[in-house]
């Protein structure tokens, strides 16, 4: 289980170290991805191949599921930590997650997010209002604390 946060820098060639306590669980190889409100995804791969699996599962007559999967496959790429447990981010993904120079990486239950740290801020910052009306649909979808 991936839990907590870490504030690294990329380095000039678009690097980042990941935190040792989550390259423990990840692997001697991972995969990450394109993930939702403009971050990265890492997955074990274990975990990439469920999520695969499930990416498989939908209906491919389905525009809507097609574009879904291409969404998250097409940038996909397996990662290899080096030595001192650095990551190359591929472009396409430092682009889309606008990730230049400060990161947040955050331990995501079974998976981990990147995100540039301004983005991380500004998309997570709910007020304790908004957070009620939140736990209340999760309360209607059956998640109760």
């Amino acid at each position: 289980m991936f839990i907590g946060q870490y504030t690294y820098s990329l380095d000039a060639k678009g690097r980042v170290v990941i935190p040792p306590k989550y390259r423990e669980e990840l692997g001697e190889e991972f995969v990450i991805s394109k993930g939702m409100d403009g971050c990265l995804r890492i997955y074990t791969t274990d975990a990439w191949k469920d999520f695969c699996d499930k990416l498989s599962a939908l209906p491919q007559t389905s525009k809507d599921a097609r574009h879904f999967a291409r969404f998250f496959l097409a940038g996909a790429n397996s990662l290899e930590p080096d030595k001192q447990g650095r990551v190359l981010i591929p472009q396409v993904l430092r682009e889309f997650a606008s990730l230049e120079k400060d990161v947040m990486i955050i331990g995501v239950n079974n998976y981990v997010e990147i995100w540039d740290v301004n983005k991380y801020d500004e998309v997570n910052d709910i007020s304790e209002e908004e957070l009620d009306e939140i736990s209340e649909k999760m309360f209607e979808n059956g998640f109760v604390l």
